[in-house]
C-alpha cells in the first residue's frame, strides 16, 4: 500500500522511533517517577510538550507545500486557526447549562451579547463527529477555492505568497468582530470536558498529548507517503522546472491544488488539536506574524525533509517558552537573530547539518533524472 512506502525508509523508522520513545518516557516520568523527584514531569509540562507537537503537525503540513511544492504560503495560520475554531465550537457547546449564564444552547458571550437564537453555522457543533469533520472540510474547502482560483490564474512566487497573508489578514480582521458570532477579540475559552472528559484534569492532559503524537506520526507518514509517490515527483518536478512539467503534458495546477488541500486539512487538524490543550482560541491566531513564524520554524528545521520542520517547530517553541520567562523583550530579536544565523551558516537548516555530520541519512527524494523518469511515465 502506498501509505506504508515510507515505512521502508531509515529516515521515517528513525523518526517514528524517536517520536515513540520520546512519548513513552515522558508517559513514564509523569506517571510513574514520583512528583518530587528531578525527573518527574509534571502535568504542565506535558500539557506544553502537547502543544509544542501540535505545532510540529503544523510545521509538516507547511513543508509539504514548501518544501516539495516551492509554494511559500503565509496564511497557514488561518487554516490552523479554522480548525481550531471547529473544534472551540463543539468545546463551548459542550458546556451547556454549567455556563455563567446557565443558557443550555447559547454560549456566555452569546448571552451577554443579547443575541436571542443560535446562529445557523453554530448547528450540529453539539455533536463531536460533526466538529472533527467541520475541522477537515472547512480549511480544506478555503484552500481548494483559494488554490483553484490562484493556482488556475498561474500566480506563483511572491505575489501568491502576498495573496495568503492578505487572506490570513481578512480573516484575522473578520472574527475581531462581535457581530460574526465566535466571541470577538477573546475569542472561545472555558472549556469544560471533551467526549465526557474533564479537560482539568492530569490524566486528560496525558490522553492529549499521547493523541497529538500519533496524529503527528500519521500525518508524517501521509506527507511522506504523498512525496516519495508518482504525485511527490510530479510535485518536485512541478518546484524545479514548472515550465517543462507542463510540456510534458501534466496538468501542474491539478498537482499544486490536491497537496495544498491535504496541507491545509493537516494545518486544521493542528489547530483542532491545539485548542483543547491550550483552553482558548481568539483571532489572534490568524495573525500573519504566526504564519510567519510558521515558515521560520521550517526554514530552521530545513526545508523539504518533513522531520527537519518538527525539529524546527519543537526547537523554536521551547526557546520562545524560555524567552518569555526569562527576557520576554528579547524573544523577537532573539527570534531574528536564529533566524539570520540560520540563513547565512545553515542554508538547509538543522536537517542539513545532521545529515553533513553523517547522523542521519537525507530522505530519499526523487529528485535524480526527475525529467527522464516524467519522461519515461509519460511515453508509457
Amino acid at each position: 500500500m502506498w501509505l506504508t512506502q515510507p515505512l521502508y525508509e531509515r529516515s521515517t523508522r528513525l523518526f517514528l522511533g524517536v517520536l515513540l520513545v520520546a512519548m513513552s518516557l515522558v508517559t513514564l516520568l509523569h506517571l510513574v517517577v514520583p512528583a518530587g523527584h528531578p525527573l518527574h514531569v509534571s502535568a504542565y509540562t506535558v500539557n506544553l510538550l502537547g502543544k509544542y507537537l501540535s505545532y510540529a503537525l503544523l510545521a509538516v503540513a507547511v513543508d509539504l507545500v514548501w518544501g516539495y511544492l516551492g509554494i511559500l504560503s503565509l496564511g497557514h495560520g488561518a487554516f490552523f486557526a479554522l480548525g481550531g475554531y471547529a473544534m472551540g465550537m463543539y468545546l463551548m457547546r459542550q458546556i451547556g447549562e454549567r455556563g455563567v449564564y446557565g443558557h443550555p444552547e447559547l454560549p456566555d458571550f452569546m448571552v451577554f451579547l443579547n443575541w436571542d437564537v443560535l446562529p445557523w453555522y453554530w448547528l450540529g457543533f453539539d455533536s463531536f463527529w460533526f466538529a472533527a469533520l467541520m475541522v477537515l472540510l472547512v480549511p480544506g474547502l478555503l484552500a481548494f477555492v483559494f488554490g483553484y482560483l490562484a493556482f488556475r490564474s498561474r500566480v506563483t512566487g511572491v505575489y501568491l505568497s502576498i495573496m495568503t497573508q492578505a487572506l490570513t489578514f481578512a480573516l484575522m480582521l473578520a472574527f475581531f468582530r462581535n457581530e460574526m458570532g465566535f466571541g470577538g477579540n477573546n475569542g472561545l475559552t472555558d472549556f469544560r470536558d471533551l467526549l465526557g472528559w474533564d479537560l482539568r484534569t492530569d490524566s486528560m492532559r496525558l490522553v492529549l498529548f499521547l493523541v497529538t503524537g500519533v496524529a503527528l506520526a500519521l500525518g508524517y507518514l501521509l506527507c511522506r507517503a504523498i512525496v516519495t509517490s508518482k504525485l511527490g515527483r510530479v510535485c518536485i518536478a512541478s518546484r524545479d522546472a514548472e515550465a517543462r512539467t507542463r510540456f510534458l503534458g501534466y496538468r501542474v495546477e491539478r498537482v499544486q491544488l490536491s497537496v495544498f488541500v491535504v496541507s491545509a486539512m493537516l494545518a486544521g487538524v493542528a489547530g483542532a488539536l491545539y485548542v483543547p490543550q491550550v483552553g482558548i482560541i481568539n483571532p489572534g491566531e490568524f495573525s500573519p506574524l504566526f504564519s510567519i513564524e510558521i515558515v521560520i520554524w521550517v526554514a530552521l528545521g530545513g526545508r523539504a525533509t518533513l522531520y527537519g520542520a518538527v525539529i524546527g517547530a519543537l526547537l523554536v517553541n521551547y526557546a520562545k517558552s524560555w524567552f518569555t520567562g526569562v527576557m520576554p523583550d528579547a524573544w523577537l530579536f532573539a527570534l531574528g537573530a536564529l533566524f539570520v544565523v540560520v540563513t547565512v551558516f545553515l542554508p538547509q537548516g538543522i536537517a542539513g547539518l545532521l545529515h553533513r555530520l553523517h547522523w542521519v541519512r537525507q530522505p530519499s527524494q526523487p529528485t535524480r533524472a526527475v525529467d527522464t523518469s516524467l519522461q519515461q511515465e509519460q511515453s508509457i
